[in-house]
Parts: structure tokens; sequence; C-alpha cells
């Protein structure tokens, strides 16, 4: 043997196998990192029948245009849009801020649609191919890392990827179709759980505004059509403004010029907390102001318990302090007078209103609501202990959502974990 041959054959004994950590029985070849184009075939097939135009959405995977969004979005003629068919595996190429390079979904209905001719649509050797594609893309930090390097930035952020040098990317797949399919029989187990678990979530939080609408008048009505039994003669509910009922702050925003006018320890609720809102109570901000933040600005310390609305960038959107804060001027923070309205009460009456604050907002721009709205506000409400009994049934019913919604987010963050698991590295390979 030459030195030459025995060069080349120690670099091949010295390179590690391609294998995931994770792996079913009686599979023991070493995984393949080709090109895809030796695992998808781009099909190229147009739409001249006229086929239902679908979306592609990260979470929703890919649906129907008009159910998703509401209306179509498609050209007048499709003739020249993809076909996309069962098992097919479609590439998007827009930008989203998780995932800069696009999204990578695998079609899973029956029939045939008709796709964007944006997108690059792919035919799979088998189901189980398209699956395993498709979940190793559902990882930010894989995505960018396969796309990265293949993408370039146009005019206005557009991507500049061809549907060739998509497939000249390398990505990780075993070479046993036996294997294959256990993977994808794996994951779409997963993928059933995580679907029965999210329809539970919505199934729920549809009973909850159904139920809201129940509890409360609804406009033009002076009483709710649904009453618990000890409130069924209790009459009709009195129409009250909301000043006369809780006391209305204001928010302010103390000078950045100032560093040390934050980070101080007092939770200030701004903008930047706009996730934190409409989850029941709010406990954490992501900006905290200092005490002489406090005192040279119009800042309000409000106390434990006040009712928070916002009045513009996310309208109508409120929740509860659950411990003293302050607020920027975006918000109207409500300290309920305790003998005559329950703060939770009025949580839950605000989200129901939030159809009235939508109207209300003015500005092309930025929609707002002035001060003067919050000043004539009138609401219809019963008396206290009915208001208190309606507060603990709706909370009871967040808190049931509220779990339900926590299960979900664990099957997400177990499927995450198989997926390191059932994926090997290509940058730590192991023998």
């Amino acid at each position: 043997m030459s030195s030459k041959t025995k060069t080349i054959a120690t670099k091949e004994e010295a390179t590690p196998a391609l294998v995931p950590k994770l792996r079913f029985p009686g599979f023991k070849k070493p995984w393949a990192n080709d090109p895809l184009a030796k695992s998808l075939v781009e099909h190229k097939l147009k739409n001249t029948a006229g086929r239902d135009v679908f979306s592609v959405s990260m979470e929703s995977g890919i649906v129907n245009q008009i159910e998703h969004l509401g209306r179509s979005f498609a050209a007048s003629d499709t003739a020249h849009y993809t076909i996309g068919r069962r098992y097919d595996v479609v590439y998007t190429k827009s930008p989203l801020k998780a995932f800069p390079f696009g999204i990578v979904k695998q079609c899973k209905f029956d029939g045939e649609v008709a796709l964007s001719p944006l997108y690059g649509v792919f035919t799979p050797p088998n189901p189980h191919v398209g699956l395993m594609v498709e979940a190793y893309f559902e990882s930010p930090s894989r995505s960018k890392a396969f796309l990265a390097p293949l993408c370039q930035k146009g005019a206005k952020n557009t991507l500049q990827i061809t549907n060739t040098t998509f497939l000249s990317g390398r990505m990780p797949l075993p070479t046993e179709p036996a294997e294959q399919q256990k993977i994808a029989e794996c994951l779409s187990s997963v993928d059933e759980l995580m679907s029965e678990q999210a329809r539970k979530v919505d199934a729920l939080k549809t009973h909850k505004k159904g139920l809201m609408q129940q509890l409360f008048p609804r406009e033009g009505e002076t009483q709710p059509r649904l009453r618990f039994p000890e409130f069924q003669n209790a009459g009709e509910w009195v129409e009250k403004r909301l000043e006369d009922l809780a006391k209305r702050g204001s928010g302010h925003t103390p000078s950045k010029s100032y560093p040390e006018y934050y980070n101080g320890g007092i939770k200030w609720v701004s903008l930047a907390d706009s996730k934190r809102l409409d989850c029941g109570l709010i406990s954490d901000t992501a900006i905290e102001i200092s005490e002489k933040g406090i005192q040279n600005s119009s800042a309000v310390l409000h106390p434990a318990g006040t009712v928070l609305i916002s009045r513009d960038a996310g309208i109508g959107k409120s929740a509860v302090m659950s411990l003293s804060m302050a607020v920027s001027q975006h918000f109207i923070a409500w300290t309920c007078k305790p003998r005559l309205l329950s703060n939770w009460f009025l949580y839950h009456l605000l989200q129901k209103s939030k159809p009235l604050f939508e109207r209300a907002a003015t500005g092309s721009t930025i929609k707002t609501i002035g001060l003067q709205f919050f000043i004539d506000l009138v609401f219809r409400v019963a008396s206290l202990p009915a208001q208190q009994r309606i507060a603990d049934c709706l909370n009871s019913l967040d808190d049931l959502i509220t779990a339900e919604a926590q299960k979900f987010e664990a099957l997400k963050t177990h499927k995450k974990g198989l997926m390191q698991q059932l994926f090997p590295s290509t940058s730590e390979t192991t023998a």
C-alpha cells in the first residue's frame, strides 16, 4: 500500500461515525450527511386546475389561506402557483423573527392545493423523510445553521436563494428506511399529543368567551342572561361611572437622561410588557425605576391589586398588579374602592369590553384612547357579592386554561429535547 493510500485510510478511520445520542434498538449504521438533493426532488407542477390557495404558518403548518388569515392574498390568476401534495416539503423563503431565513413545513393533508410560486416545493422518497426534514427545521438554531450559509439578503431584506441552492445544503438523515419510519412515527405521536392539547386549550378559551357573554349584560341590556342561583332575584345591574367606583391613576416615564432614575427595584409597566398583559396578574416588568425616578417625575406608585389598562399600542390590554408598581403614560391605573368594586371583576369586565375600547381609539399611525373617554366611562355593575362570585368563577376558569397551556408548553419542551437526542450533531459526532 502506498503512503498516500495509507494516509487516506487513516483519515477515514479517524472520522467518527455520524450517529444520534438516542437510537431505536436494531439500528447501527451511521447516518449520512448528504445534500438534501439526495432526499428531495423539486416537482414544479403548476396549478392549472384552480385549486384552493394555502399559506404556510410556523404554528399551524400548511393551511387554507382564507381560513387561516381571514382573506385571500393570492393573485387573481393562480395558474402559475405550484401544486402542493400530501407529504411534499415546502420552503417559504419568507423571514420571520425567530426564523430569519424562512421556514420549512410538510404537507399533511389529502389532495392537492396551490402554493405561492415564491415557495420551494419538493417531494421526498417517503413520508417519513419529509416529516424528519420538517422536524429538523423546527429548531431556530438548526434552521439558521443550515440556511444562513446558503442565503443572501436582497433589497428590503428579501431572501436570495434558489431551490437548487436550498437542496445543496447538507442534513444528517438515517440511511435505512425502517429507521426513518421509526423516528417519524415517534415524532408524529408527539405532534398528535401536542395538537390534542392545543385543541383543549382553544376549547377552554372559546368556552370562557361564551360564558363571559352570558355573565355580563350585553350592550343595551340591563342584566346578564346567566346568573348564579343565589343572585337570581337580585334585579338589574346598576349603571355607574367607573370614576365613582375606582380611583383613576395615570403614568409617566422618568427622564432617560438620568440613569439614576432607573434600575432601582420599583416595577414599572411599559410597552415592553405587552406580552405580560391579559394574563391576569402581572408580577414582573421588563424595566425598573428608582425612588428618585418617582420623586423627580410625574410617575406614581400604585398599590397592589390595582387594575391597569393600555390606552394605546395594545389597546384594551389589562392586568392586575400583584404588588406596588408604577406605569408609563400609555396606561390608566384603577384602584378599586373595596366596598363598591372588586378588582378582579373589573379586570374581567375590561377583558369583555375590548371591542368598546377598540372603537374608541383614534389616530392614523398609532391609535390611542383620549383621557376624556376614561373620565366618562360608564359600566353596568352587579352588587359586590355578585361581582366576587363572577370573578371567582372566571378566575377558576383562567387557572384551568393556564394549567392546560402549561401542559402544552411542557410537550413542546419535551419534543425539543427529544429532537436533540434523535438527530446527531454534525459538529459533535460520536464514534
